[in-house]
């Protein structure tokens, strides 16, 4: 691919396709190409909150804080946990809101990652599983922490093959309230697989792939991604890490 930019003339051009370059459009090829040298620069692992390494995009941040204010769920499940940052910024919405708590399942933690979170200030939000998040007894597990007639929210960070990804979907599809997501993070990597850290085979074996299946099959769940809901400008589209990712139960 060729991308050029000419500030003077104000136009931008890929593979000879010219467009103006402030306008919706140059945006959206500027954002697309920013989100890929970012990923593979590891922008994302520059962050943290509260004290703790967060690693995701703050676009997507900011849009998770947007649906759970609307959802107002009381059950956040996080399947893969890392350093912990996504569970204590999810928890501390709940305490901003006044209402949630998070789960969070998470295969190994490594270091002194579960000693830090269970140590954090919002750790009475939060409950550790350390287990696979496809194993049969932990799904039963995390089923049993939720009380009847809660709001669940589920957010899917752990292993992103498209198998994987297409089990936890399965697995936890049916604890999802009707009004509120389950989220396949990090679809992206369908984008990615020419980049340097990419990997051969990423644009099918990814979790937008898991996710665009899982809708075939399940009616009651459409796609629901999440724009600009207070939105003075013209743009539709905002950069994510997360294409496809927003499922929404309907019935």
């Amino acid at each position: 691919m060729k991308f050029h930019i000419d500030t003077d003339a104000r136009t931008l051009s890929i593979d000879g396709k010219e467009m103006p370059l402030y306008s919706d459009e140059g945006f959206k090829a500027v954002s697309d190409l920013w989100l890929k040298i970012g990923w593979n620069q590891k922008y994302t692992y520059t962050f943290q909150w509260m004290g703790v390494p967060v690693i995701q995009l703050p676009d997507d941040m900011v849009r998770t804080q947007e649906v759970m204010w609307r959802v107002q769920p009381d059950v956040i499940i996080e399947c893969g946990v890392a350093h912990g940052g996504g569970a204590i910024y999810m928890a501390s919405l709940c305490k901003a809101m006044g209402k949630g708590r998070v789960i969070g399942v998470e295969l190994e933690f490594r270091g002194e990652n579960k000693k830090k979170i269970e140590s954090h200030l919002l750790s009475p939000l939060i409950t550790l599983v350390e287990a696979s998040s496809i194993a049969p007894e932990t799904v039963e597990n995390v089923r049993s922490m939720i009380k009847p007639g809660e709001t669940v929210m589920v957010v899917l960070d752990s292993n992103h093959t498209k198998a994987h990804v297409a089990a936890e979907l399965e697995a936890y599809a049916d604890m999802i309230t009707p009004g509120s997501y389950i989220v396949a993070t990090d679809g992206c990597m369908e984008y990615l697989e020419d980049v340097p850290r990419g990997q051969p085979g990423w644009t099918k074996d990814n979790p937008a792939e898991a996710a665009r299946d899982f809708l075939k099959a399940h009616p009651e769940f459409v796609l629901d991604m999440p724009g600009p809901i207070f939105n003075e400008s013209t743009l539709t589209e905002t950069p994510t890490h997360w294409p496809h990712a927003w499922l929404k139960r309907v019935a």
